[in-house]
């Protein structure tokens, strides 16, 4: 294999002999590139031989489950990715057409350690991506992934023999069976299930059918196009389609899903969208009723009231904040040995009894659908009420250039720890904390925050602000805080959503 170049063009006699490979689109967690732009088909070849690569340097064995979500090019990217396996030695098992946590069983189902899963989750068409493990149900981090990124672009990959491809047929009725089989409802529960066209939708629905809803299903027919919206649970377009939805059915609830099926969105009866911090806040109550002294991890971007909420107390529960990202949060739930960890953006990560420890939507799905099962006298809103009140904003994502974001964000954060120093105060609000183990998360005296992190997946900042006090207080944390100060850096630009 030729090593890697990033100055390539399209429709020219070099794209077509030579690897093209943006050293952007090695993430912290994942890797992600525009296709033809960032990377062609032989780039994708490298990585897979670069991917084998790095198994054998751990001294791993050589087994590795692929899949790919559904997208025009998905299916040609895995092809590409297994050659680069199969050269650099791997016994690949190919599951076909599949969501993320799909592959992730796999590794567990078909005794396989490593898993490589061709998939952009909610990214918009054109972009292709890799998420990648050796050590189910972890996936890469920023180690694993700098090594990853050494080895591509410095041409380091070993060809070795012995690599070997088996397609492993009807995997999906496995994987369908195992996340329906612990959760038997018995109460009649009406499910709107919500996948944007995205690849949930030949799999969410018949699994939800199977744990006993009657599903009401939602734009499920599978159309790369995205015709609607992209497949996103945490954008607005998606979320406002349920809310209508629901009311026009008289649904119990619902349920959306993102592009590759480890994400979960849910809507309750009244529409009233529910962000999956306070989805897991609920869960956590439930659950360390059931398991006490249980501990449960969230991501910074989480509502507060997981530190002050009386039911956990009460159950001895134990709540952990820590680093946004899917791997991140699924490495510190096992490291923890914790019961469940939830992430704002939708992943939940539970482990034994529940799950095996990966992110999973449907699985996750399920745990909604066990508790209010549990509840049969409570609606999704009546238990969203019983929480203490908190008004938690969208996740909101202003541009930056990958190649600029962290140094705009170490200013970003640098100001708020010198403003915190100072003894400055926000919107008349003090300062007591500034947390920066992922950008800076500023608490304020009256236990609300705002917080400004770099996107570990595309070429944006993450915003979110919480307020103890009111919705307009939490409006005016984004529109008089946080969005000047970002504004007051020009290599910050336009958001996708704003409050």
């Amino acid at each position: 294999m030729l090593t890697p170049r990033q100055d390539l063009r399209p429709n020219t006699p070099d794209y077509e002999t030579v690897p093209l490979v943006k050293p952007t689109g090695f993430r912290e967690y994942d890797a992600r590139w525009v296709l033809e732009r960032e990377i062609n088909l032989l780039g994708i070849q490298a990585l897979g031989l670069a991917l084998a690569t790095y198994v054998h340097e751990i001294g791993v064995r050589p087994r590795i489950v692929t899949g790919h979500d559904f997208r025009s090019y998905s299916l040609s990217v895995k092809q590409a990715l297994i050659l680069g396996l199969l050269e650099g030695g791997m016994e690949v098992l190919d599951v076909g057409l599949a969501l993320s946590p799909m592959a992730y069983f796999g590794q567990f189902a078909l005794d396989a350690p490593c898993v490589a899963m061709v998939t952009a989750s909610h990214n918009e068409n054109g972009w292709t991506g890799v998420k990648m493990g050796a050590q189910a149900p972890l996936t890469f981090g920023p180690d694993e992934m700098g090594r990853l990124k050494a080895i591509v672009l410095g041409g380091l990959g070993v060809a070795r023999p012995g690599g070997r491809l088996e397609r492993v047929e009807n995997f999906r009725e496995r994987y369908i069976r195992e996340v329906a089989a612990g959760v038997k409802l018995t109460r009649p529960l009406k499910v709107v299930c919500a996948t944007g066209n995205g690849t949930a939708g030949a799999f969410a629905p018949e699994a939800l059918r199977r744990m006993g809803a009657e599903v009401i299903e939602m734009d499920a027919e599978l159309d790369y196009n995205f015709p609607r919206y992209n497949p996103n649970p945490e954008d607005h377009a998606l979320l406002s389609q349920m809310a209508a939805r629901v009311k026009e059915t008289g649904a119990d609830l619902a349920l959306g899903f993102d592009g590759d099926g480890d994400r979960c969105g849910v809507v309750d009866e009244t529409g009233e969208e529910i962000f999956a911090d306070k989805i897991g806040l609920m869960l956590a109550r439930d659950l360390s009723a059931l398991h006490p002294n249980a501990t449960f991890v969230v991501d910074v971007k989480s509502t507060g009231l997981y530190k002050t909420d009386e039911v956990l107390k009460a159950n001895g529960a134990k709540t952990v904040y820590w680093k946004t990202g899917h791997s991140y949060i699924k490495r510190k739930t096992a490291e923890l040995g914790a019961l469940a960890g939830f992430e704002k953006s939708g992943h939940f990560f539970f482990n034994a009894p529940i799950g095996r420890g990966y992110d999973d939507g449907l699985v996750a799905a399920g745990a909604v659908l066990a508790m209010l099962d549990r509840n049969p006298g409570k609606t999704l809103s009546q238990l969203r009420s019983a929480l203490p009140r908190a008004f938690t904003s969208l996740t909101m994502s202003p541009h930056c250039d990958d190649e600029l974001k962290y140094d705009v964000l170490t200013r970003i954060v640098k100001a708020y720890e010198d403003l915190a120093a100072a003894g400055g105060s926000i919107l008349g609000r003090k300062i007591v904390e500034v947390i920066t183990v992922n950008g800076a998360r500023v608490h304020l005296e009256d236990g609300s925050w705002v917080l400004v992190r770099a996107s570990s997946n595309k070429p944006e900042l993450v915003v979110v602000v919480e307020s103890q006090v009111s919705g307009d207080d939490m409006r005016a944390l984004f529109r008089e805080e946080v969005k000047p100060r970002l504004a007051a850096h020009a290599e910050v630009g336009v958001y996708n959503q704003e409050i």
